[in-house]
């Protein structure tokens, strides 16, 4: 059986959805229309207030969820690679490999980064549900790179603050199609659902404030490498942000009909550098790494 006060932190990439879709997807064992039923029967709490199932939860809100009786989602710790950069009392830090989803769903309750987790650190926060224990923010299936993970509440009370303060530095490499002529620039646009397939993010008029800063370290004969620095957090920003500006990521499966080019089998996009507060000293800390040796060797083969 499940806590009778569950716990759920919004994180900024989930600001908008519906009060019962958030909790239904994260508790794993209620259906959407249960969760409904718990709403109108005042079991749920968003910062300590009713509210209606249709209500958009913001980033930072704590959703209270008084859950008297669940079959408990049974997750798996694995015995997955996963590099682990640093690791203390609050949090850990992980160098995510491409390919490797970050936390179950329905039918994916194995195999990811959660899995790999439970298995190698030994405290995880429960504060974003059973399917996201110590997942403060996440990183795409196929991008790859440095993730900060909350070992307790506090520590992941006190990142999230940050993430909704813009204050946590997250900055990527990314290689697009095209050779963008401006040195640098920022994309201001917003982000909401697709219009005409719900598995993909656009640049919407009634989409949420998006921003996004980009650096141009190297042009080639069709492609330019960018260095690329997160404002704010929406689903596939950076993906979406970059077909806007008609230089797509290489490699995209979502985001651009175009064949990826020999020895590309994913997204060429790479979390290179992440910087925060940490949770209790307060200490500034940065932490980075290297592309994968896909991303290196399409590199070289241009250079050369």
């Amino acid at each position: 059986m499940m806590s009778d006060d569950t716990l759920m932190l919004v994180e900024e990439e989930t600001e908008g959805e519906r009060l019962d879709a958030f909790i239904a997807e994260r508790v794993g064992t209620l259906s959407r229309s249960q969760v409904q039923k718990m709403i109108s029967l005042g079991q749920v709490r968003v910062d300590g207030d009713l509210r209606k199932a249709s209500y958009k939860v913001r980033a930072g809100e704590v959703i209270s969820v008084q859950i008297q009786e669940a079959i408990p989602v049974r997750l798996l710790a694995e015995d997955i690679a996963i590099e682990i950069i640093y690791q203390d009392s609050d949090v850990a830090v992980v160098d995510k490999p491409k390919g490797l989803v970050v936390h179950p769903a329905h039918g994916n309750w194995e195999h990811t980064m959660v899995n790999a987790l439970l298995y190698h650190v030994k405290d995880l926060s429960g504060i974003n549900g059973e399917l996201r224990p110590g997942i403060v923010h996440r990183l795409d299936k196929d991008t790859s790179g440095v993730m900060v993970v909350a070992k307790n509440d506090a520590a992941h009370r006190s990142l999230a603050e940050q993430i909704k303060a813009h204050t946590i530095q997250r900055q990527y490499l990314a290689v697009v199609y095209g050779v963008i002529k401006e040195n640098q620039g920022c994309i201001e646009a917003p982000i909401g659902r697709s219009k005409t397939d719900r598995k993909k993010m656009a640049v919407t008029a009634d989409g949420r404030a998006a921003a996004t800063q980009y650096l141009v370290l190297e042009r080639f004969a069709d492609y330019t490498l960018l260095k690329v620095k997160l404002l704010t957090g929406r689903t596939h920003q950076i993906r979406v942000h970059m077909q806007y500006l008609k230089h797509p990521v290489v490699g995209d499966p979502l985001y651009t009909s175009r064949q990826p080019p020999a020895g590309v089998t994913s997204q060429l996009l790479h979390a290179s550098c992440l910087g925060f507060n940490h949770p209790t000293s307060g200490i500034y800390m940065e932490f980075t790494s290297n592309p994968p040796a896909e991303f290196q060797q399409f590199l070289s083969d241009l250079r050369a």
